[in-house]
């Protein structure tokens, strides 16, 4: 294998990765993941998984329960440590390292990693004990060093963005479901990255609760915000979407944008998931004989836990602050901490 460096793969560029129409031009990558692999065990969760996103992109992730999709945007922040690959987010580049303990430079390349690339996890995380305006301030000003008044300010500024600033002061317990998934999108916000990261962030939502979420992350995708979002959320991922992945056992075997991805699927396994998916796709021949797919806005399906990788971590046990600016047992890269 032709490498760039010893040890690490050379990024290869899917010819279907044709940059966003947002994307500035000329613009380099801001996220290369590089021929990812993942074993929990004996179990091979993830099999030479690569992407590329530009600035500005809006990717979705689509794939079965346990296809390894969300393991994947673990991965890409070192929430969960890749067995063999490399990924670079602006230009902050990390290897995969599972048989050594890491340098201290290593572990601070970590660190910037997560400050660049901050998740929305599908259970909120928010901490209980804090108030709104209480979460949204507690990485700035203990992770990047912010102060209480300047951190206070930009927090209410993303509250105002996700309509929530009548909240400011509210606990999350007093919060319906949508409305914590949009404090902690707030949250995300308030570290500043350069990509956010989705995990499912509407599945555990009430149905009613979904398009409130919906509007504020399509609002997201259409001022330029770079994201990458594990969904089953189709009508997201057809409007919003610059491009699609579709995982299947731990590949990518279908790549391109939504109307190819949802409508037209070329791979046979993506149009199986689609049309499988609860029975609620219509497949029928289109003009040429072209496989045309109808898919209902939204699929719902009975979530389990692919690996330990898919667990998500919850508030109520958290001891640790990340980089990232969430907390709690969240995986840390070979069981180091990222800070030194």
């Amino acid at each position: 294998m032709t490498t760039i460096a010893p040890g690490r793969p050379a990024h290869v560029i899917d010819p279907a990765e044709v940059p966003g129409s947002l994307v500035p031009t000329g613009a380099k990558p801001i996220v290369r993941a590089s021929s990812i692999e993942k074993f929990f065990g004996d179990n091979h969760v993830l099999r030479g998984c690569s992407m590329t996103v530009y600035p500005r992109e809006t990717i979705t992730i689509l794939g079965r329960s346990g296809s390894g999709k969300s393991t994947f945007l673990r991965c890409l922040n070192y929430l969960e440590a890749p067995s063999a690959g490399a990924v670079d987010i602006d230009g902050v580049e990390v290897d995969a390292a599972p048989m050594r303990r890491r340098a201290r430079a290593e572990r601070e390349r970590i660190r910037r990693l997560r400050l660049s690339a901050t998740m929305v996890f599908q259970e909120f995380n928010l901490f209980p004990h804090l108030s709104v305006i209480g979460n949204l301030i507690e990485a700035p000003v203990h992770v990047k060093g912010m102060s209480k008044a300047a951190a206070s300010e930009l927090g209410e500024r993303y509250l105002a963005k996700v309509g929530l600033s009548d909240k400011r002061d509210e606990y999350p317990n007093r919060l319906s479901g949508g409305q914590r998934q949009r404090v902690a999108i707030a949250r995300a916000l308030t570290m500043e990255p350069k990509v956010l990261l989705f995990d499912e962030p509407t599945s555990a939502l009430d149905p009613s609760l979904v398009g409130e979420v919906l509007k504020v992350m399509e609002e997201l995708a259409h001022e330029g915000r770079t994201m990458i979002v594990v969904t089953h959320e189709m009508q997201f991922a057809r409007e919003a979407a610059d491009r699609v992945y579709y995982i299947d056992q731990g590949q990518f075997v279908e790549i391109g944008p939504p109307e190819q991805v949802i409508e037209h699927p070329r791979d046979e396994r993506t149009r199986s998931f689609l049309s499988r998916f609860l029975g609620s796709a219509h497949v029928h021949q289109g003009a040429g004989g072209a496989p045309v797919v109808h898919m209902p806005e939204r699929m719902v399906e009975s979530h389990h836990h692919e690996d330990p990788g898919e667990e998500h971590p919850h508030a109520e046990d958290a001891h640790v602050t990340h980089a990232d600016g969430h907390h709690g047992h969240a995986h840390d890269a070979e069981g180091d901490h990222p800070h030194p």
